[in-house]
């Protein structure tokens, strides 16, 4: 822990620094290849939609007796179309039908507790129509489109157009492999999925405020000065806030691993599962976005603007006049064009000597 504290201390001093914006190429192709995994499974997979989306029955039956293909033949005998069967950890069977009417679901209730050696009134049924399923897709689009709306306005206002658009790049992305992951292991989509979405995006709009109110800090007045320029002055405050972000990462996602791992590992709760799943991926992709995405791509942005290129210019003028008059001095310099100073450069001081008192002028 003291050694991360130092090492924060000296990234947020400029004495030590991960040239994350200057890279970014790099964190392009890596987000790159992610999307594209991501976005290949929804276009070839899809989701996996739970009933409450789809429509159909929902039969739970506990401390069942019968295995997982005896349950799926008594249902799919009964309604003539495939079913789905799980078990959950606690032992529970799950069945998942087509859409059916109520006394169907009454009679296939009736099947299975003689078949798994449950009274009918253990059974939770839960039958969903199509048209609620819809209904709630169209809810949830309609709360993602007001909340990208209004962090578009408050990151306009509060920053810049430009960091508003970086901000929105990476949502999306984070939006992207969250959802895109689902669909490539399988994972059910339901309700308490799409809340866990639409929570993980409010984490990863924190995250980068927070990055963003830093850069906001440095480069206040920068086109005032010519030591640095407007990516050096980004990385700088990415860097101030790199430990800040991993620990705030950390802290949030321990009690979502404790809901993954006791929640549903141990209790079972499938709920539970369905919202963890999507807090954790969203929260480690959030944290890598909104350092790794969010401000190279605001970088980027800000060095088309005509007084970036020409306060680069200044500054890499200045960094050559130095190089050149420490080259004719015999002064070390860095890539960069700083001089290199040392204490063994600087050699000792030379002090005048004083005089013996006899030989010292009178006044």
């Amino acid at each position: 822990m003291s050694r991360l504290t130092g090492l924060g201390q000296r990234l947020y001093s400029g004495k030590a620094s991960f040239n994350v914006v200057g890279r970014r190429k790099t964190w392009y192709v890596v987000s790159s290849c992610i999307l594209l995994v991501a976005i290949g499974s929804l276009l070839i997979r899809g989701l996996n939609l739970g009933i409450e989306f789809r429509g159909g029955a929902d039969f739970s039956i506990p401390n069942a007796t019968c295995s997982v293909e005896q349950a799926r033949t008594v249902a799919e005998t009964k309604t003539e179309s495939q079913a789905i069967v799980t078990v959950s950890g606690n032992g529970t069977i799950r069945v998942q039908t087509e859409p059916i009417s109520t006394a169907e679901s009454t009679v296939l209730a009736q099947s299975l507790a003689k078949t798994c050696g449950v009274s009918v009134d253990q059974i939770k049924i839960q039958v969903v129509g199509p048209t609620w399923g819809s209904e709630i897709s169209k809810k949830a689009l309609q709360g993602l489109v007001v909340f990208l709306i209004l962090v578009a306005l408050f990151m306009s206002i509060y920053f810049e157009w430009r960091m508003a658009a970086a901000g929105l790049i990476a949502l999306a992305h984070d939006l992207i492999i969250t959802v895109g992951l689902y669909s490539l292991f399988g994972l059910e989509v339901t309700p308490a999925t799409v809340i866990g979405i639409l929570t993980i995006l409010g984490f990863s709009l924190y995250d980068t405020v927070v990055v963003f109110d830093k850069v906001k800090e440095n480069t206040r007045n920068i086109t005032g000065q010519s030591m640095l320029t407007y990516s050096e002055a980004a990385n700088l405050a990415v860097n101030q806030t790199l430990v800040r972000s991993i620990n705030t990462s950390i802290v949030a996602l321990l009690p979502v691993l404790a809901i993954i791992v006791v929640g549903a590992g141990l209790l079972g709760a499938g709920t539970l599962l369905d919202l963890a799943v999507a807090l954790a991926i969203g929260m480690a992709s959030g944290a890598y976005s909104s350092i790794f995405v969010a401000t190279p791509f605001l970088v980027q942005l800000k060095e088309k603007q005509p007084a970036m290129i020409a306060l680069s210019s200044r500054v890499y003028a200045r960094r050559g006049q130095a190089a050149k008059k420490a080259d004719v001095a015999g002064v070390d310099t860095d890539s960069s064009g700083q001089i290199i100073t040392t204490l063994e450069d600087a050699g000792q001081r030379q002090q005048p000597k004083k005089l013996p008192r006899s030989k010292r002028p009178k006044n």
